[in-house]
């Protein structure tokens, strides 16, 4: 089995399930995070991480339903580690950074925060809330921390219901470019 095999197996497996809230599947908020990335004309590795940043969610059972959470679910780490064993750094890291990256634009941005799908404001509020000075200091060092932010920028785009994106096998050759990279 290649790994998009693999890769589509997984979305197969769970992919059809609402996304936690939202008004779409989580196949399609994945699809349409990658198509965002691909229109910004980000490079392979970054479209790849932005397609497979909720992986988490998909190889590890959590709740169906966003009132049933009691805890953050840590989907970043998961899907961090389930990466690691089959993607270079570049994109892992943005990955595992995505969800920190929302609590830093929380603190950053002004206007970031009103921004928020309703499913994120209850998520954010699990996750920690928007970072201290000192954790936005120590974000801004990690090597991937720029990366990461757009990663969740295109996580946040892509929550519309109905938007046309490409299906999966659109990115079935990225995925094995970027594994080989």
């Amino acid at each position: 089995m290649s790994l998009a095999d693999e890769v589509f197996a997984v979305f197969q497996k769970r992919g059809a399930a609402a996304y936690f809230g939202e008004l779409v599947s989580m196949t399609e908020h994945a699809l349409q995070a990658a198509h965002f990335a691909q229109a910004d004309a980000a490079p392979p590795p970054l479209i790849v991480a932005a397609l497979l940043h909720d992986v988490g969610h998909l190889v590890e059972d959590v709740p169906d339903q966003l009132d049933d959470w009691k805890r953050d679910a840590r989907h970043e780490e998961v899907g961090a580690r389930w990466l690691a064993q089959r993607f270079p750094a570049s994109v892992w890291e943005p990955v595992r950074l995505h969800v920190p990256a929302k609590r830093f634009l929380c603190a950053d941005e002004i206007d970031y925060f009103a921004k928020l799908s309703a499913a994120s404001v209850v998520t954010l509020k699990l996750q920690g809330g928007p970072m201290s000075p000192t954790e936005a200091a120590c974000f801004r060092s990690e090597h991937f921390y720029r990366d990461a932010v757009r990663v969740r920028r295109w996580d946040d785009a892509g929550k519309v219901a109905g938007l046309a994106t490409p299906g999966l096998h659109h990115y079935r050759g990225l995925i094995d470019v970027v594994r080989e990279a």
